[in-house]
Formats: C-alpha cells, sequence, structure tokens
C-alpha cells in the first residue's frame, strides 16, 4: 500500500493517469456498447419502430440496475470497511446480504413486470406503434432481469475483492455472445424483438454464472450459509452505503420517463409523429453515452490522484493532475461535437435506415440536442474532482445538475414554449447552466489552492508519563462540540499519567499514509449528509472511508500498545470488544457551549449556535455512518457526563475515580 501511494504522491501525472484511467474507460464503454448493439441489430432487422420499443422499455432495465448496483456497490463498501476493521466474519455477512437482497427484489420485479408490463410502459412513453413490439422485447427482458440484477451485483463485489480483471471479463464475455446472438437470431432465425430480447438475456445468463462460480473464490473472506441469512441491521447498511449508486440510476429513469413522454406528446402535434422522436432521442442519447463513458473513465481513473495529492497538499500535482484531464477530456467532447455536428447521417445510418422525416429528424436532435456536448468535458470532471478532494456538496450538485437541476426543469419549460423543439432545445440549455456552475466552482477551488498555506501541530511531549494505573485501561472521550470534552481528556490522561491520543493520533495516521495533518483533521470525524451520495459506481470508498480504517487500524494498535485516553473517532465502538475499556460521552448545555466556543475558538457570539449544531450534526452523522447507532445514545456509553454541572475539572476527577475503581477490580483467572 505504501507503495503505491507514494507512485502517487511521485510519478509523471501523465503516466498516473494513463494507468489509473484506461480500464475504467474500458469497463464503462463496455456497458454503454452492450446497449447499443441491440439497436443497431434491432434497426437493420426490424425497423425504427423496434428501436422505439427498446427505448420504452429501457427505463424497467435501469430501474433493475439501479437496486443491483445500490445492493453490489454498498455490499462492496462494507466489504471494504469490515475488512479494513480486521472483521471478516461481519465483511461475509454484508457481502452475503447484498447478493440475497438482490436476488429478492429481483424475482418480485420480475414477476411484478410481467404481471403490470403494458401499464408500466405507458408510464414510460409506450405509444399504440410501439406497443406490440415493446411487450413482445420487454416480456421476455422481464424473465431475464433476476440474471442481470444478481450478474450485476456481484461483478460490483467482485471489484471490491480485488479481482477487477474477472469483474471485467464476465462483463466482456456477456456482451460479445450478446453481438453474437443478435444477428442470428434476429436475421437467421427472423425472430425480430423477440429475438435481440433472447440475445440479451441469454448473455446477461453468461455473466450471472460466471460471476456466481467466482463465489467460492473469495480471496478476502469466506461465504457461507450463515452469512446468507438476512439480518436487518446489515441489509440496511448496505443500502445505506449503496445509496449513491441508486439516486445516480434513477435520476437517468426519470429524465427518460419524463422525455419520452414529452416526446409522444409533442411529436405527435409535429410532421414528425411520436414514434421517431421517442426512436431517434433515444439513439442520440446511447450515442452520447459512449462519450461521457470516455470522459467518465478519464476523470474517474484520476480520482485517487486528485484525492492522494490534495490530502498530501501537494497543490502543483492537484493542479496538474486537474490541467491534464481537463484538457484530454475537452479534447473528446470537441472532437464528439465535431461529429455530431457534421455527420449525423451517417451516424443514424449506423442504426438502420428509415425514411426522409426520420433523417431530418435524426440530424435536427444530433445537431440541437448536443449542440453543447463540448461542454461535458468540464462538468463531468468537477463533479469526480471534488469528490476526490472531499467536498461532497459541491460534488453531489454537480453530478446531478444537469439531468435533475436543469435538463427536467428545462423540457417541461420549453416544451410548452416551443413543442418538439422545445424538448430537443433544453439539452443545450442543460449543458450549458451546468457547464457555467462548475467552471465557477472549479476558479473558486483553483484560487484556494494557491493561496492555502500549511500549518502544523503541535504535539504534546508525553515522554515523562508516569502511569499510575496498574491494569491495562482504556478511556474514550466522545464529546459534543462546545462541551469541553478534548479538554476534560487531557485532564483525565495528566491525572491517570497515561497518554492522550486526539490530535497526536491525527500525525500518526499522516505519517502512515502520506497525507497532511491539516487534510486529515478537515476531513475526519465530520460527514456530510450528502456524503452518501459520493460513493458512487465506479468511485469506490471514499477518502472518508479510507481515513476512517486507518484510525481504526491505529487506534486498535494504540490501545493494545498502552493504556490511554481517545478522543473522539468512533474509539468507544472500534474498541467495543475490549474488556478493560471505559466510554465515556461529555454533553453540556447550550449556553455554556456557546460561552466556551467564543472565548476559546474566538467564534461570534451570534455564529456561536449555529457553529455548533453544525459540527454536532457532522459528528452525528460521522459516527451513525460507521456504526449504524446514535451518537449521542447514552445506551453506547459507560457514563454520560453534563460538564457544565460539575465544570470540567471536577468532571475529570469523577471520571478519573471511576477509572480507579476499574482498576482496582479482583482479576478474575
Amino acid at each position: 500500500m505504501e507503495k503505491e501511494e507514494n507512485i502517487l504522491g511521485t510519478e509523471k501525472i501523465g503516466k498516473l493517469i494513463a494507468k489509473f484511467s484506461i480500464p475504467c474507460i474500458i469497463s464503462l464503454l463496455v456497458n454503454s456498447l452492450y446497449n447499443i448493439v441491440d439497436q443497431i441489430f434491432i434497426g437493420w432487422g426490424v425497423g425504427y419502430l423496434g428501436n422505439g420499443a427498446t427505448n420504452v422499455v429501457f427505463p424497467l432495465v435501469m430501474i433493475c440496475l439501479a437496486f443491483s448496483l445500490m445492493f453490489g456497490d454498498g455490499a462492496s463498501a462494507y466489504l471494504s470497511l469490515k475488512l479494513g476493521e480486521k472483521k471478516k466474519d461481519e465483511a461475509a455477512k454484508g457481502v452475503g446480504n447484498g447478493i440475497i437482497i438482490s436476488a429478492i427484489i429481483a424475482i418480485i420485479f420480475c414477476i411484478f413486470t410481467l404481471i403490470f408490463l403494458q401499464p408500466l410502459l405507458n408510464i414510460f412513453g409506450c405509444t399504440d406503434a410501439l406497443r406490440d413490439y415493446a411487450i413482445g422485447y420487454g416480456r421476455i427482458i422481464a424473465i431475464g432481469l433476476p440474471f442481470m440484477m444478481i450478474g450485476t451485483t456481484l461483478n460490483s463485489i467482485i471489484r471490491a475483492d480485488g479481482s477487477p480483471r474477472y469483474s471485467m471479463i464476465s462483463m466482456v464475455l456477456g456482451a460479445i455472445l450478446n453481438t453474437i446472438l443478435d444477428p442470428i437470431l434476429i436475421f437467421v432465425c427472423k425472430m425480430g424483438v423477440e429475438g435481440a430480447a433472447i440475445a440479451t438475456v441469454l448473455s446477461q445468463f453468461l455473466t450471472f454464472v460466471l460471476n456466481i462460480a467466482y463465489i467460492r473464490k473469495f480471496k478476502s473472506i469466506t461465504l457461507n450459509r450463515e452469512n446468507l441469512k438476512i439480518k436487518f441491521n446489515v441489509w440496511r447498511r448496505v443500502s445505506t452505503l449503496g445509496i449513491s449508486s441508486f439516486v445516480t440510476q434513477m435520476s437517468f429513469v426519470v429524465v427518460v420517463s419524463v422525455e419520452n413522454n414529452l416526446l409522444a406528446k409533442y411529436g405527435l402535434e409535429s410532421k414528425y409523429g411520436s414514434e421517431i422522436p421517442i426512436t431517434v432521442l433515444g439513439i442520440v442519447m446511447k450515442i452520447s453515452q459512449i462519450l461521457n463513458s470516455i470522459i467518465l473513465g478519464i476523470a474517474a481513473g484520476s480520482q485517487p490522484i486528485f484525492g492522494y495529492n490534495y490530502g498530501a497538499r501537494k497543490f502543483e500535482r492537484v493542479k496538474q493532475a486537474l490541467k491534464i484531464v481537463l484538457g484530454l477530456s475537452t479534447v473528446i467532447s470537441t472532437i464528439a461535437f465535431i461529429l455530431f455536428q457534421t455527420i449525423p447521417d451517417k451516424l443514424i445510418a449506423i442504426f438502420g435506415s428509415g425514411d426522409e422525416l426520420y433523417m431530418d429528424f435524426a440530424c435536427l436532435a444530433f445537431r440541437t440536442y448536443l449542440l453543447l456536448c463540448i461542454c461535458n468535458g468540464i462538468q463531468i470532471p468537477s463533479g469526480i474532482f471534488f469528490q476526490a478532494i472531499g467536498k461532497s456538496i459541491k460534488s453531489v450538485i454537480l453530478s446531478l445538475s444537469r439531468q435533475i437541476l436543469f435538463l427536467v426543469p428545462s423540457m417541461l419549460v420549453l416544451s410548452r414554449a416551443f413543442g418538439i423543439n422545445g424538448v430537443l432545445s433544453a439539452g443545450p440549455v442543460a449543458d450549458g447552466t451546468a457547464f457555467i456552475l462548475a467552471v465557477v466552482l472549479l476558479i473558486f477551488e483553483v484560487k484556494n489552492l494557491n493561496n492555502v498555506t500549511t500549518k502544523s501541530n503541535a504535539i504534546v511531549d508525553d515522554t515523562n508519563l508516569d502511569n499510575r494505573l496498574k491494569k491495562h485501561i482504556i478511556i474514550t472521550v466522545s464529546r459534543e462540540y462546545g462541551s469541553g470534552g478534548r479538554y476534560i481528556g487531557r485532564l483525565i490522561a495528566d491525572k491517570l499519567g497515561i497518554k492522550l491520543y486526539d490530535k497526536e493520533l491525527i500525525e500518526k495516521v499522516a505519517e502512515d499514509t502520506g497525507l497532511s495533518e491539516e487534510y486529515i483533521e478537515n476531513n475526519e470525524q465530520k460527514r456530510e449528509t450528502l456524503d452518501n451520495l459520493n460513493n458512487g459506481y465506479y468511485f469506490g470508498l471514499n477518502y472518508s472511508d479510507e481515513l476512517f480504517i486507518k484510525e481504526s487500524e491505529m487506534i486498535k494498535k494504540l490501545a493494545d500498545k498502552e493504556s490511554c485516553v481517545i478522543i473522539g473517532r468512533c474509539a468507544d465502538f472500534i474498541l467495543k470488544d475490549r474488556e478493560n475499556l471505559i466510554k465515556v460521552f461529555i454533553y453540556s448545555d447550550m449556553e455554556d457551549k456557546i460561552k466556551r466556543v467564543t472565548e476559546i475558538y474566538g467564534i461570534k457570539k451570534e455564529n456561536a449556535k449555529k457553529e455548533i449544531n453544525k459540527i454536532n450534526k457532522l459528528r452525528a452523522n460521522h459516527y451513525k455512518h460507521y456504526t449504524d447507532q446514535e451518537w449521542s445514545n447514552s445506551e453506547n456509553y459507560d457514563i454520560t457526563i453534563n460538564s457544565a454541572t460539575l465544570g470540567v475539572e471536577k468532571t475529570a476527577d469523577l471520571i478519573c475515580e471511576m477509572v480507579k475503581e476499574k482498576d482496582l477490580e479482583k482479576i478474575t483467572i
């Protein structure tokens, strides 16, 4: 691990980007091409109505993908976190629950779709002309949904288990089989859209079988029947960790559903009719997804480079990496822009022929809807960049801004004013506004990188300690902001003659990871509500998770080594299985907290309450995320004390008396 971190901080940026981004690009392109292959063969073998039918069925597939990624990515994150805590049994339970819940939801959704297929298709914009094709295609796709969902869930878990190559191969083999079977079943067997659906299901079944076979080959855990039993707390935790992937995929479902319905409505009022716009724009969006996959692959592959160098305060390397990523992405998006504007007729012809109106609308759609696709070269990498450096709110806003904040409202407003042209014009409006937002945030962030200065933490010299305890005892102190808990921890350590680990722990983690102390301090124990939306499908753990794993390892080492006082950092939970552990929670009255933060931290009185509530909420979110328990729940601690009642000195004395009683307890042999 240390060698890899040194490479991130020392190797040439261009070489690092190539090393990390190329596998990401390949994986994403395979996903994109998987959907496009069907439409190419259907377009030539059935016609554009067949392609229109697949577009109205596509949201059903996306819903299933959202659930399978939620459980797969959630189980992957759970696996990584529990392995970091050295809890293999719990890690196995998370993986087992992720798989079994995915299977249950898959079967339920399969049955539900088969029963209610027609009304579901109506919701997604199906027209009378498309209905027979859509039902024929949709019924077969529904039968294969369990294979697709379980296979996708396992794909995420296999990557997290350290076998991304196996995961990619299983996907690629499925895509190859689909490409082989499509022309055979459509052209040779004359099975039309049903043949394309069978080809898709069989290819998904192949990936499913390969991934099921991997279960016996897990490197990090051993999965048994006990792990497959549903545990409510475990699957809820897994689902929470995977919520980002679910929200991201469901945003596409919303966009496609709204878009199809608007195209059907306003297309009927135009010379093109309803079916041509639904078919063409579905193809346009999937072609543009190839562009986005390349850009996303470049940016996602560069995420560890951004994150590590930002954390290590190597800001010149951060700016250099950002410059290269934005440059490469802009070049790719510029090439795509030129193709979309100059040869749209050639691009749409790949998906079969059509009449004059079909080709006319295709050219209009490419040139209008993707007019500002060049902006994606900045907007997409920006969201990943902010995620990598721990700016969760900015990352989430940028990630969802185009689809939810700008595109859907633009389609609804512009379609009323300009009909079918308004729907198409929503594309560049969304791209342009999302681009402006990204540029503004990037400019401010780069200015901050230029202005930031290094500051160091003074470490208290604990070399001359006189340990007054006979036993090996650990005291963990959780505390509200402004309660004086940190100072109380220092008093306890001094009175007992043992070490205190607070900022000292930050220094030790900094030495171990190469990250700066300031970065660790700014990113630990603070979890925004929106951070749950930052564990994306292609990004793995964020740096807060990695810091938690590192700090957990360090806390256990220190607890093994000596008696000590540990401040915060979920230490009470991390060490909960130890016998000689005393867990303390310090809280205080609001007036007392306001007085302390204004006097000690220099916060203005009018802002103090807001700041206290904000930091305590961040600490509560952090504790909830990593322990699945409530931070202020007294049942989690041996003693909870209001420091305002006794004052910090007497509060420390009271805790010391409690420790001494524990120290004098007779040890049973």
